[in-house]
């Protein structure tokens, strides 16, 4: 059973997992870019019951999705105001941690097969693609659920230039 814990800048909020992720998303979405004050957003995606919030107070912001028009569920502490993970309307049996929060935010693979690229529409200039990764436009699933149609370069490429 993996076991990985993490937490807030302040320490006063810990989570643990005991899997390893479901898929890792890589959103390069205005929201993500907003949220972490970068790029995008690195979201090991794991189950709820693989999940477990083990200390702290934690406050919650309600965002609606521009994409889905669904609520994003963005957890984080009260304190030093650290996002932690996000829960989703849309699809409520999964957590999205925030990589950067696990104590080692290396421990767990982005591979080609468990991997995706999001939102490259809006991704900002400069940002470098991995080669042999699934990328798309907007997200990989359209509003109604539909798959949507996934690119993979066969070489590093660079948004913008």
């Amino acid at each position: 059973m993996v076991h990985q814990a993490g937490g807030c800048l302040c320490g006063a909020n810990r989570y643990a997992v005991r899997s390893e992720p479901a898929r890792v998303t890589v959103c390069h979405c205005r929201f993500c870019q907003r949220a972490t004050g970068s790029a995008f957003l690195v979201e090991p995606i794991f189950s709820k019951s693989d999940f477990e919030h083990t200390n702290g107070e934690l406050k919650t912001y309600a965002h609606r999705s521009e994409g889905s028009g669904k609520l994003i569920y963005i957890h984080f502490c009260e304190t030093c105001g650290t996002k932690l993970f996000l829960t989703l309307e849309r699809f409520t049996e999964i957590v999205a941690v925030f990589a950067g929060t696990f104590d080692d935010p290396n421990w767990f693979e982005r591979t080609p097969e468990n991997s995706k690229q999001i939102y490259l529409g809006v991704a900002q200039k400069g940002t470098v693609i991995p080669a042999g990764i699934e990328t798309f436009i907007e997200h990989f699933n359209a509003a109604d659920g539909q798959p949507s149609e996934a690119t993979v370069y066969a070489e590093p490429k660079t948004i913008g230039f």
